[in-house]
């Protein structure tokens, strides 16, 4: 069964939010009473636009993954796009590791995403890889995005975006990540989009969304007591 489409960043009543302090993201309200019970806050998950070039479908399928999320009711969900958070190419003096961060849109790349705590990559396949911008993002940052689940969503042609993704494994976990076997893999995506730039899902694309959720939850949980465990 088919969800309603979810309709592209930049189309009318996009809520959205400007770079500093929050990244270039859309943050979703969420539940925070405490009344006759105790407050746990939800895990934040941050589902982060690989694409930046004109005319992508990435902000389509990111839009859809929004939605998913905040109807799976397990997360405080984040949406940011790297073509509005518009990060140069790496340029700190030092190595991501010690966190010595001498640029302002390092220092704000850095606080959005350390209060991530669990991502979703959404990700085209350039020439059997991932894009440069993503690459970008994720090498300016290092302890940043250590210890923390990411689940892939990939769209392409007959491939899907999946080689893309094998490449994004090997690196996020040099990081420390938690990469997930669960994933959305969305073939010949523009069969997919309708005529007002809106992602249409198929079962698959559904059932992979909810199984990734699910898993992204679960680890996101436990890895986040660790992280304060060993704090």
């Amino acid at each position: 069964m088919k969800r309603s489409a979810a309709p592209i960043p930049g189309s009318a009543g996009r809520n959205k939010l400007r770079w500093p302090p929050v990244a270039a993201c859309r943050i979703a309200p969420t539940d925070t009473s405490t009344a006759g019970r105790d407050f746990v806050r939800a895990p934040t998950l941050q589902i982060i636009i690989g694409s930046t070039r004109p005319g992508r479908v990435g902000p389509a399928v990111a839009d859809w993954l929004y939605q998913r999320a905040i109807d799976h009711g397990g997360f405080a969900v984040e949406l940011i796009d790297l073509a509005e958070v518009d990060l140069p190419m790496f340029n700190e003096p030092k190595h991501p590791r010690f966190g010595e961060y001498t640029h302002a849109h390092t220092k704000e790349w850095s606080q959005t995403i350390a209060r991530g705590d669990a991502y979703i990559f959404v990700t085209p396949e350039y020439n059997y890889a991932f894009g440069a911008a993503l690459k970008n993002a994720i090498d300016y940052l290092h302890a940043e995005w250590q210890y923390k689940p990411v689940g892939f969503a990939s769209y392409g042609g007959v491939a899907a975006g999946t080689r893309a993704v094998q490449m994004l494994k090997q690196v996020v976990t040099v990081l420390k990540m938690v990469p997930l076997t669960e994933s959305v893999s969305i073939p010949f995506v523009q069969q997919m989009i309708d005529a007002d730039r809106r992602f249409v899902p198929n079962e698959a694309a559904e059932a992979g969304a909810t199984a990734m959720l699910d898993e992204l939850a679960r680890w996101a949980t436990t890895l986040r007591t660790m992280r304060e465990t060993a704090a």
